[in-house]
C-alpha cells in the first residue's frame, strides 16, 4: 500500500506547494539495502567522557570509515565542528560519566552544535548505566534522566532521523558492536525513542554479512506481510528458515519458501494437536523462533463476541505459549536459541474496539518478561517487537481518516513497512543479542499512542 501524501511532499512540485502551505513535509527513510557495506555512510560523531565510549573505539572502523571526536584530541580522532563539517550520519554520546545534576548540561553542550550539521535520516545513540544498578541515588537519577532526554530528542531531531538510548550493563560492552551495527545503521530505519538494556551474552557473531549463518529459525504467519518480510530477512542473515501457515496459504509459502530455499509446514497453530505436529516436524530441533501470526476481530467492547475475543485469544496469545511450550518440554529449543513475540503498540496504549487485541498483544509482552528468566539459565532470550502503523494488507482496510491519522501520529510523520519489523526481529535474532532479553523494541516511528 503507497503513501500517497508522502510520494507528493519528496516530489519537485509536492515540495514548494507543502513548503508554502506549512504543511507536514516527512522524509523518505532510508532503508537497508543489499550490497551495502558499512553500518554508517557517511559521518560518525562520538563524544562523552565514560567508558563505554573507549570500549567502542576497537571496532568503531567497522562502522564506517569517517569517524570524529567532539573535542581536539579526544579518542585520538579527528576533531568535528560544524562550520567545517562533514555533515554527520551518526552521533554516539557517551553519557556513562554523568553521576551529578550540573554534569547534565554536557547533553547540551554535545547535541546543540551537532545537530546544525546533521545529514539526512541521521542515526542518534546515547549509552548509559541502568539507574537500577547503581547504588548512589542521584548518579541513578541523572541515569535516569536519560530517558527523558533522548524521547525529546527524537521529537525534534526530524529530517528522517531517529535517538535510542542504551543502557550498558556489567559485561554488556562486548556486545556494544551488535547493538550499534543495527541502530547506527538503515536497519533501525522506523525505530526511535527507545530505551533498551544490554547485559553480558557469552555468544559472539562471527561473520556480520551472515549474522545467523548456521542456524534455523521458525517463522509463524509466514506467508505474507510481515510474516513474509521477517523470513527474507532472516534468510538474507544466513538462517534456514521454515515457514508455518494455515494451510489454504500454503500455495504461498511454497512459492515463498522455493525463493528463500526454506521449507513449509502448513498448520493451524490452534488445533487440538498442533503442538505434536510442531514437534514432529522441527526433529532436529529450532535456534530461533518467531512467533508473528496473528488476527484482529475489531469490535467495541459492548458488541464483542464471543467468537471475536476467543479467535483473537487464542491465535495471538494461547498458541505462542502453547508451541514454545511445546519446544521447551520436548528439547527441541537449543541452548543459546532466540524467541522473538510480535506484540502491539495497541498492546501498550489500548486501542479503541481492540479490547480483545490489546489484550492479547499486553499478554504476549508478558509472556516475554514472564518466561525470560528461566529461560536465560539455558542462554535463550525472549523478546517482544511492537509494531505501530505498518503499511500492510491490514492497515489497508482501516478507514482513510484514521489510516491517515495512524501515519501521521509519530515523529517520522508516514508509517513504517514490514522490512522495518522485519529488521528488529533479525536483529534479537543474533547470536549476540542474548544480551537483550525481558525487553520491548516498538517499531512505530516513536509513535504519540503510549508514549
Amino acid at each position: 500500500m503507497s503513501d500517497r501524501y508522502l510520494a507528493f511532499a519528496n516530489s519537485t512540485s509536492g515540495r514548494r506547494l507543502v513548503s508554502a502551505l506549512g504543511l507536514p513535509a516527512p522524509l523518505l527513510l532510508e532503508r537497508w539495502m543489499a550490497g551495502r557495506s558499512r553500518p554508517v555512510d557517511g559521518a560518525l560523531l562520538i563524544g562523552g567522557e565514560g567508558s563505554l565510549a573507549s570500549a567502542m573505539l576497537p571496532f568503531a572502523n567497522k562502522l564506517t570509515d569517517a569517524l570524529f571526536a567532539a573535542r581536539e584530541g579526544q579518542f585520538d580522532l579527528p576533531r568535528w565542528t560544524a562550520e567545517h563539517g562533514p555533515k554527520l550520519k551518526a552521533l554516539v554520546f557517551d553519557a556513562s560519566g554523568l553521576t551529578r545534576f550540573e554534569q547534565l548540561i554536557e547533553l547540551r553542550d554535545f547535541f546543540q552544535p551537532a545537530f546544525k550539521g546533521l545529514d539526512k535520516c541521521p542515526r542518534v545513540v546515547i549509552l548509559g548505566r541502568a539507574p537500577e544498578s547503581l547504588k548512589d541515588p542521584i548518579a541513578a537519577s541523572v541515569q535516569r534522566s536519560l530517558e527523558g532526554f533522548s524521547r525529546s530528542l527524537g521529537k525534534e531531531i526530524r529530517r528522517g532521523g531517529n535517538v535510542q538510548l542504551i543502557y550498558v550493563g556489567k559485561g554488556g560492552e562486548t556486545q556494544l558492536e551488535g547493538a550499534l551495527r543495527f541502530f547506527l545503521s538503515p536497519k533501525s530505519a522506523y525505530v526511535s525513542g527507545q530505551v533498551l538494556r544490554l547485559n553480558a551474552c557469552s555468544e559472539q557473531v562471527k561473520d556480520w554479512t551472515r549474522p545467523l549463518a548456521g542456524k534455523k529459525a521458525l517463522v509463524t504467519g509466514a506467508s505474507r506481510g510481515i510474516g513474509a518480510a521477517i523470513a527474507e530477512t532472516l534468510a538474507r542473515d544466513g538462517a534456514e528458515v521454515v515457514l508455518l501457515d494455515v494451510p489454504p496459504a500454503k500455495d504461498a509459502l511454497d512459492a515463498l519458501a522455493a525463493r528463500l530455499g526454506g521449507s513449509v509446514l502448513a498448520l493451524d497453530i490452534c488445533a487440538s494437536d498442533a503442538a505434536a505436529q510442531l514437534v514432529e516436524a522441527l526433529a532436529d530441533g529450532i535456534d530461533i523462533v518467531v512467533h508473528n501470526a496473528g488476527i484482529t476481530r475489531d469490535k467495541t467492547l459492548a458488541k464483542m463476541s464471543d467468537d471475536f475475543w476467543n479467535s483473537v485469544i487464542n491465535v495471538n496469545l494461547n498458541a505462542p505459549q502453547v508451541l514454545t511450550q511445546a519446544l521447551l518440554d520436548a528439547g527441541k529449543l537449543h541452548d543459546n536459541g532466540r524467541v522473538v513475540l510480535i506484540a502491539s503498540i495497541s498492546g501498550i496504549a489500548g486501542n479503541m474496539g481492540q479490547t480483545n487485541y490489546a489484550v492479547s498483544k499486553a499478554g504476549v509482552i508478558g509472556l516475554a518478561q514472564a518466561w525470560a528468566p528461566a529461560l536465560a539459565k539455558r542462554g535463550i532470550s525472549i523478546n517482544a517487537v511492537a509494531p505501530g502503523f505498518i503499511e500492510t494488507q491490514m492497515t489497508a482496510a482501516i478507514p482513510l481518516t484514521i489510516r491517515e491519522a495512524g501515519r501521521r501520529m509519530n515523529s517520522m510523520g508516514q508509517g513504517g513497512l514490514p522490512q522495518d519489523v522485519a529488521e528488529a526481529v533479525a536483529w534479537f535474532a543474533q547470536p549476540g543479542s542474548g544480551a537483550a532479553t525481558a525487553q520491548v523494541l516498538r517499531v512505530c516511528g516513536q509513535s504519540l499512542l503510549g508514549a
